[in-house]
């Protein structure tokens, strides 16, 4: 929305309204055609004065699909899994003061905010929060902040790449202000873009359309509000934007919003005052970018009402434009290059007028699975709604082969879209699911399984896949701790023990379950006094290999007084649960280590002084583990 224009103060109703049909023109109070209003959240619900931006998340997790809507003093979050019976979670209140412009996208699990008001900078909250709201609602806090600008009108992302896109800031001339978020909690300043001065909105694709000049670089759309055009900026280079071209249109007023076709040939633009300065119906301009070197106006498109048009998104044939006061219209572009597009239905969620002016919709977002539009209305709050237009036709499945590794418990849980190789549906959404995605070490080899494709109306198609399981995973050996031993009785070497069948050192695997040890040197080799590395090498049936080695110490026959102290020391229970009862008979015990079987101290007491002492393991886990009494002596204790 233009920054000039005032803004709205408007009292909202507290009621939630559920599903709706769309019969004879109206969903209850709302006029419409071919959409079903799902349900309805009012500001009121959301303890608000007026909504703007919106934008929507689905969990990978779970699957669960939630709203969010910018308000004037915050950005609310809404369950809509069950969207005719939403769940208000709760609301990020603004970084700094109040404004009635604020904008948001998500990437990576998180949404990225930036308002209008000048010391806001960009919010970035972690949705995956939402999934454990135990009362909502709750007042959420920022998991992150960038001040690197403080006012933003708006901020796109391209989520192939990482990297976000301020614009409308205080910096690069009000134009684009790069920022790499590939860590999202970690947002870094990646340079920007002034040379088209001020920029209201902006679309940044990876680029694949049918100028092979450019397949695979990074391009920038930018609508250029008060200059009244078009940039189009090859930002691969974030150190060194280049412009491409720009596109100028007659009876301009403000530019503000543009969208490309999904085979990024054309591209769709609102002008937000043309309606109102120039007294024609809504119109939609259409641009023929096949040359992005020599962009091309090709034709006009004018709606049924003289409403001013603000946001509009493609998906598949459809184009959803927010039309203030006439509400969503959804477009037909399906035959665009004849220069034809149609209105295919609407839901107004403003009845009072569609004249121009900037009362009702501010944003849609038509991008959830399934199927359901987020709505933002200036003074009515979220609107969810849904096409009532049956859907007959089965989506396309292919399948891709896959290979996948077992984890360390020895099993995988299969994510469906790893076998996806080009599935479709001319919703232009759909869901992914396996006829079997939980393998484990039974499954090691070829796996012949059903990928099943569903669209948002229940449609079906499915295809053959295989995936190849496979054991990457190492065994993991754990030695005793390093020892001090001393000469066989009468002999001066020492005769290495085997201390696999002494059950001194382990090995697991994910899915062998008794790996074979080597130990180096071997059993029975002979020892003079010294200090030896002692290695083992555990192998699974798949040939993964697991190493670990520990020091021995041989040493001539200990002390009289060494030998006895050994003797003295007493140690119970065993095994042990949560206390260790040590006593030595002859001499105080001054301190105490304990050792796990890696060799890593876990536990140490110094200054101890007494011949009876209780310690308390209880943190520890269950396993075995070395205790070293004033580092003369060494025992064994197992935790259960």
């Amino acid at each position: 929305m233009k920054k000039t224009l005032l803004s709205l103060l408007i009292l909202a109703c507290t009621q939630v309204f559920a599903q709706t049909p769309c019969n004879n023109g109206m969903a209850g109070p709302y006029p419409c055609s071919g959409y079903d209003l799902q349900s309805r959240i009012s500001l009121g619900d959301m303890n608000a004065n007026a909504a703007n931006d919106s934008w929507g998340w689905t969990d990978p997790q779970n699957g669960k699909e939630y709203a969010i809507i910018g308000l004037e003093g915050g950005t609310a979050f809404i369950d809509i899994s069950d969207p005719t019976n939403p769940i208000y979670l709760g609301k990020l209140p603004t970084h700094s003061f109040s404004s009635n412009w604020r904008d948001v996208k998500t990437y990576s699990n998180h949404a990225f905010i930036v308002s209008e008001d000048f010391s806001h900078g960009m919010q970035v909250f972690d949705l995956t929060r939402l999934r454990n709201v135990a009362n909502p609602p709750e007042t959420f806090t920022e998991d992150a902040h960038y001040d690197d600008f403080g006012n933003a009108h708006n901020i796109v992302i391209n989520e192939d790449t990482g990297y976000a896109y301020a614009v409308g800031t205080s910096t690069y001339n009000g134009g684009s202000h790069f920022i790499n978020i590939q860590d999202p909690t970690n947002p870094v300043a990646a340079g920007g873009f002034g040379n088209d001065g001020y920029t209201h909105d902006a679309q940044v694709v990876t680029y694949n359309g049918p100028d092979s000049d450019y397949t695979g670089r990074e391009i920038l759309l930018s609508s250029s509000g008060y200059e009244n055009y078009v940039s189009i900026v090859d930002v691969t280079d974030k150190a060194n934007p280049q412009s491409i071209s720009t596109i100028n249109y007659p009876n301009s007023s403000y530019t503000h919003q543009g969208w490309f076709t999904e085979d990024q040939r054309f591209f769709i633009l609102g002008d937000e005052i043309d309606e109102q300065d120039f007294g024609f119906n809504t119109k939609t301009i259409i641009f023929d970018l096949s040359d992005l070197d020599n962009p091309v106006l090709d034709f006009d498109y004018y709606g049924t009402t003289e409403a001013t048009d603000h946001n509009g998104y493609v998906l598949g044939d459809n184009y959803y434009l927010a039309n203030y006061a006439a509400g969503l219209r959804v477009l037909d572009i399906s035959d665009i290059e004849n220069g034809n597009i149609s209105e295919t239905g609407y839901f107004d969620s403003f009845s009072a007028h569609n004249s121009v002016g900037y009362e009702g919709v501010w944003n849609v977002y038509p991008y959830l699975g399934s199927g359901n539009i987020i709505i933002s209305d200036r003074s009515g709050g979220l609107f969810v709604v849904k096409s009532s237009a049956p859907d007959t036709t089965n989506p396309v499945a292919v399948c891709q082969n896959a290979t996948v590794s077992l984890n360390s418990n020895g099993e995988i849980i299969v994510d469906p879209n790893l076998l996806d190789g080009g599935s479709s549906d001319d919703s232009g959404s759909f869901s992914l699911s396996l006829s079997e995605n939980t393998f484990t070490c039974s499954d090691i080899g070829e796996n012949t399984v059903t990928l099943i494709v569903t669209d948002p109306s229940g449609n079906t198609d499915n295809c053959a896949a295989i995936i190849t399981i496979e054991d990457t995973t190492d065994p993991i050996l754990t030695c005793t701790a390093n020892t001090t031993v001393e000469y066989d009785s009468g002999v001066n070497f020492y005769t290495l023990p085997d201390y696999v069948i002494n059950d001194m050192v382990q090995a697991s695997d994910n899915c062998t379950q008794s790996p074979s040890i080597l130990q180096d040197p071997i059993a029975g080799t002979e020892l003079t006094e010294g200090t030896y590395t002692i290695n083992f090498e555990a192998e699974d049936d798949a040939g993964n290999v697991g190493n670990c080695s520990f020091q021995l110490t041989v040493t001539e026959e200990l002390s009289v007084n060494e030998v006895s102290f050994e003797n003295s020391i007493k140690i119970f229970p065993v095994p042990v649960l949560d206390e260790v009862n040590i006593t030595s008979e002859n001499k105080t015990i001054e301190f105490i280590d304990v050792y796990d079987i890696m060799g890593k101290r876990v536990y140490t007491e110094k200054n101890i002084n007494v011949t009876k002492k209780i310690i308390n393991i209880s943190s520890l886990s269950k396993g075995m583990y070395f205790l070293s009494i004033n580092n003369k002596a060494t025992k064994k204790i197992v935790k259960k």
